[in-house]
């Protein structure tokens, strides 16, 4: 068993899709398995650098990353791509629409691509991935592309997981509006006004510009502007070198790897939250008097305060 372990390690390693996409399976699964897979692939992580592209619905993202792709592709790059498809309310399931629309580049031998569902999560990005990010790092995919499902402001979760951050505006949605909402702005390592070639475009720029001006980042970087038309192809090469700009410049910042610190810090303490919410639930005991406490809860019998309290105490008592 060591020894299929090990080989099914060395295909991870080498980059193999079939053994690459069996291990993404079993993380977005969060089986049991997945874990001391990662726990040895993470000496191996680090060198990806991974690129969150956010923005409203109808932005024209997913025609974007292929072109990316393609751009990188033709620098002898091997490219990961993790689009995160909406979970429909009544299935549960997914669309997974960017894999059609990125037919092209499943054809590719050096593109992986893998669609994942939110499944019920919000802030735009499904709670496994971090996980699948390490998995295609450790690889040897860079750079690694994440497009996130259109919501809106509650996109700034994507800061939390890619290297840089990406919004997308388009002229004549609103988002001109969009973009003055501060948490898109704090976010956003470099713009991108995709369909240019609309009517109002130059105003989104102007305003933009403008926004830019009057603020400060901690890290002292000024965001760039590009603008693109996906679908034609232009604007691509200028995107993509703005894109490497913003890596060279994050690979010396102090205050970037200081965020670093600080968003591992977050994830370990998620990390740590999930695994004491899985043995709690995996005790029947425990699991019967959560129930029950909630019961309390809702009928105004019991505060929630309380009852998280006990179920603190019932953590340190049955695991310790």
């Amino acid at each position: 068993m060591t020894d299929k372990r090990d080989e099914f390690l060395q295909k991870v390693l080498a980059g193999d899709f079939r053994a690459v996409a069996r291990l993404v399976t079993l993380v977005e699964n969060r089986s049991s398995e997945s874990a001391p897979f990662l726990r040895e692939l993470f000496p191996h992580t680090g060198r990806a650098f991974t690129v969150g592209l956010t923005g409203s619905p109808g932005a024209g993202k997913s025609t974007l990353v292929d072109r990316l792709a393609q751009s990188y592709r033709a620098q002898g790059r091997k490219v990961g791509i993790v689009a995160v498809d909406p979970t429909s309310p009544f299935s549960g399931g997914a669309i997974l629409g960017d894999r059609i629309r990125m037919q092209s580049r499943s054809l590719d031998p050096g593109t992986f691509i893998r669609s994942m569902a939110t499944r019920g999560h919000f802030g735009g990005l499904t709670r496994t991935a971090s996980d699948v990010l390490a998995v295609l790092d450790a690889a040897g995919f860079d750079p690694v592309f994440v497009e996130t499902v259109g919501v809106g402001q509650g996109e700034v979760e994507v800061a939390r997981t890619a290297d840089a951050t990406i919004v997308l505006l388009v002229p004549g949605m609103g988002d001109d509006i969009q973009a003055l909402k501060a948490g898109i702005m704090e976010i956003a390592d470099i713009f991108v006004i995709n369909k240019s070639d609309h009517p109002g475009a130059e105003k989104v720029e102007t305003e933009l510009r403008a926004l830019i001006s009057m603020s400060t980042r901690p890290d002292g970087w000024n965001p760039l502007i590009v603008r693109t038309v996906a679908s034609e192809g232009i604007g691509i090469d200028e995107f993509v070198s703005a894109i490497e700009e913003y890596r060279r410049f994050a690979a010396r910042s102090e205050v970037r790897k200081n965020e670093r610190v600080r968003i591992q810090k977050e994830r370990l303490l998620e990390l740590a939250c999930m695994q004491a919410r899985e043995e709690l639930l995996r005790d029947n005991a425990a699991a019967d008097r959560i129930e029950e406490l909630a019961r309390l809860i809702a009928e105004r019998r019991l505060d929630p305060f309380t009852a998280a309290e006990e179920v603190l105490e019932l953590h340190r008592k049955n695991f310790q």
